[in-house]
C-alpha cells in the first residue's frame, strides 16, 4: 500500500449534471490505496449538509503539555462557527470566535475584547484547474473555514494531502477507531513541505481518515520517535441538528472593533 508518487488532484472535483459531486462514493472493503484515500478525503465536505466537530490538540514541548480545544459548527453553503479555547488558562473567558455567513467574517477575542468584521475575501480569478498542472491547483470549498487551523485541515483535507503528505513517503498502515468511528490510518515519512523546524528525515506524520466521510479525525506528529503533537476529533456528528441561533452573533458591549 506504499506510494511515492505525488497525488495532485486536490482541485479535480468531478462535475455531474452541472453539480460538483464526490468522485468516490465509499471506500472499498479492506485497505484502500493511498491515492484512493486522498481522493476520498478531498470530497469529505460533500457528504453532509451540517457538521458538529470538537477537536482537542495536545502539543508537547519545553512548557510541558499544552491543550487547545476547537468546537466547529458548519452548515452548507457558507455558514461556519469556530470557537477556540484553552482549558485551564488563567485568564477567564480566554476564547476566540470565528464566524461567517458566507459573505461576512467576524472574529472576537474574549480575552482582549477585540473584534473584526470584514467581507469574505474574493478568490483570485483564473484558477480553473484545467489550465494548470495538478500541483498548482487549489481546492475550492463549499463552506470556508479559518485558514491554517485544524478545522480547515480536518474538514478540507485536500490541500494537506496534496501539498504536505504527498511530498513524503506514504503508506496505509491499517485501521483504527476515532470518536467511535472507523478510520483508515495513513503514515507519512519526512514530508518536505513543512516548517523549517521539522524539515528533518526523522519527522513522521500519522493521519487517520474517517472511513465513512473522509474527514481527518486524528493527526499525530513525531520527531525522532518522540510524539510532539496530537490533534484528535473527540466528537464528530455529520448532518447534526443545529439550533437556528448557531450562527447568530453580536459583539458584546465594550468590544473594540479593529476593522
Amino acid at each position: 500500500m506504499a506510494s511515492t508518487r505525488l497525488w495532485d488532484r486536490a482541485a479535480v472535483v468531478p462535475v455531474r449534471r452541472g453539480e460538483r459531486r464526490a468522485e468516490i462514493v465509499a471506500l472499498p472493503p479492506g485497505l484502500p490505496t493511498v491515492e484512493d484515500v486522498f481522493t476520498f478525503a478531498r470530497d469529505a465536505e460533500r457528504r453532509f449538509e451540517t457538521l458538529k466537530m470538537r477537536i482537542e490538540e495536545r502539543s508537547y514541548g519545553s512548557r510541558g503539555e499544552q491543550l487547545v480545544v476547537m468546537d466547529v459548527a458548519l452548515r452548507h453553503p457558507g455558514h461556519a462557527r469556530v470557537v477556540t479555547t484553552q482549558p485551564g488558562a488563567r485568564t477567564r473567558g480566554s476564547h476566540e470566535l470565528w464566524i461567517s455567513d458566507g459573505e461576512v467574517v467576524r472574529t472576537f477575542s474574549a480575552e482582549h475584547r477585540l473584534g473584526t468584521s470584514r467581507p469574505v475575501r474574493n478568490r483570485p480569478r483564473g484558477l480553473d484547474p484545467r489550465e494548470y498542472p495538478g500541483f498548482a491547483t487549489v481546492y475550492e470549498p463549499i463552506t470556508s473555514l479559518p485558514m491554517e487551523t485544524l478545522a480547515e485541515l480536518f474538514i478540507h483535507p485536500a490541500g494537506y494531502c496534496q501539498n504536505v503528505l504527498a511530498t513524503g513517503r506514504c503508506w496505509v498502515s491499517g485501521t483504527d477507531r476515532v470518536a467511535g468511528r472507523e478510520a483508515v490510518v495513513v503514515e507519512c515519512d519526512h514530508p518536505r513541505a513543512v516548517e523549517t523546524t521539522v524539515d528533518r528525515p526523522d519527522y513522521h506524520v500519522q493521519v487517520s481518515f474517517d472511513r465513512l466521510d473522509g474527514l481527518i479525525t486524528r493527526l499525530v506528529e513525531s520527531v525522532g520517535g518522540e510524539v510532539t503533537r496530537v490533534a484528535e476529533a473527540v466528537h464528530v456528528e455529520p448532518d447534526a441538528a443545529l439550533p437556528a441561533t448557531t450562527f447568530e452573533f453580536e459583539f458584546p458591549e465594550g468590544t473594540t472593533l479593529l476593522y
